[in-house]
């Protein structure tokens, strides 16, 4: 059995998954998680639709097994909180719940840019999935 198998013997039906788009991304934001300085993520409303579309979308109260750049479990979350919201109205104090960087809204803005134009859905209206959640467990 896994790691992944025997987590989800315990929290059935969780997701595992990692954060960002490189194995690099997905290293340093799992460490924020694991440190209690990130405690929330988000993501298109396109790529949720595509995640919803395969069974896979989180949603209030779902477990997620958080994996590192290399695959490897790291740690459960659970979400707390979901909301709907536009890029272009994120608050300071939600870009600081994402932990990244100095925790600003202008740090948030330019590093979110940049991924969500290498997704190809980037735009100041764009809608985004605001993900809040708790952690659970430490692998």
């Amino acid at each position: 059995m896994t790691k992944v198998e025997a987590l989800r013997s315990t929290y059935p039906g969780a997701l595992a998954w990692h954060f960002g788009d490189s194995s690099e991304l997905a290293d340093e934001l799992v460490q924020l998680v694991l440190s209690g300085i990130k405690t929330a993520t988000c993501c298109s409303r396109a790529s949720f639709q595509r995640e919803y579309e395969r069974g896979e979308a989180p949603c209030v109260g779902s477990y997620n097994i958080i994996l590192d750049g290399a695959g490897q479990p790291m740690c459960v979350i659970q979400t707390v909180r979901m909301q709907l919201i536009r890029f272009c109205d994120v608050t300071s104090e939600l870009a600081s719940k994402e932990g990244e960087g100095d925790l600003s809204l202008a740090y948030w803005k330019e590093g979110h840019k940049r991924y969500f134009e290498r997704e190809g859905t980037y735009s100041e209206e764009m809608e985004l999935i605001f993900e809040e959640f708790a952690l659970i467990e430490v692998v």
